[in-house]
């Protein structure tokens, strides 16, 4: 059964606790979790570039020159590709990058990334991940007693006083045992855990 060391708010260790089996212990699914990851960028695009075709561009309404006896090439507008000012050739509209997945994919894809933070060692659980007031300097120094820097603070609700004194530190983001990402998981290196929040998760996704 997969083990992760428990703390305390100073960063003292105070023993282990054991992680589910189901959510904690499977082997990871390297490419479903690469298919999630994938999607959320996807779906996280503004898709808003635009440019403009020939048709759209303004002028080049009058043919340059004639068709014949200049010795030049035939042109029919200024506003063709080729010409400077002209439009751009297959040019990029506005356009919906998401995508949907479906759900027994991206759950195996959760559970494939919090197995594989778990086999590294990656998983700290706190016995309760709160703070009496906001206090960045407070959290920067529970972050450097368990040496973790690029991290993921999970509560098992929203906490101010954790997301207020977590927000300006670089790397580290919070979020709530019932809306993991498995992009958030993949991109920090550790994942800390409140001691409710890791109950959630495990009754939520085993």
């Amino acid at each position: 059964m997969p083990k992760a060391n428990l703390y305390d708010m100073s960063g003292k260790k105070k023993g282990q606790v054991d992680l589910s089996e189901a959510v904690f212990g499977i082997e990871p699914n390297t490419f479903v979790v690469h298919d999630v990851v994938k999607n959320h960028l996807a779906n996280c695009r503004q898709g808003t570039q635009s440019a403009l075709t020939r048709a759209e561009v303004s002028g080049g309404g009058k043919k340059p020159w004639r068709q014949k006896g200049t010795g030049r090439a035939r042109q029919g507008s200024t506003r063709a590709p080729q010409w400077t000012h002209g439009g751009i050739v297959f040019a990029p509209k506005p356009r919906d990058y998401s995508y949907t997945l479906n759900k027994k994919v991206k759950r195996l894809a959760l559970k494939s990334a919090l197995s594989a933070k778990a086999a590294e060692g990656n998983v700290l659980v706190v016995d309760d991940l709160n703070l009496s007031a906001v206090k960045t300097k407070e959290m920067q120094k529970f972050l450097n007693a368990v040496e973790a820097k690029k991290a993921v603070l999970i509560t098992p609700e929203v906490r101010e006083t954790v997301y207020k004194s977590a927000r300006n530190i670089p790397g580290v983001s919070t979020t709530t045992a019932t809306i993991l990402s498995v992009y958030d998981i993949v991109n920090a290196n550790q994942i800390i855990v409140d001691k409710a929040a890791l109950a959630v998760i495990e009754e939520v996704f085993a």
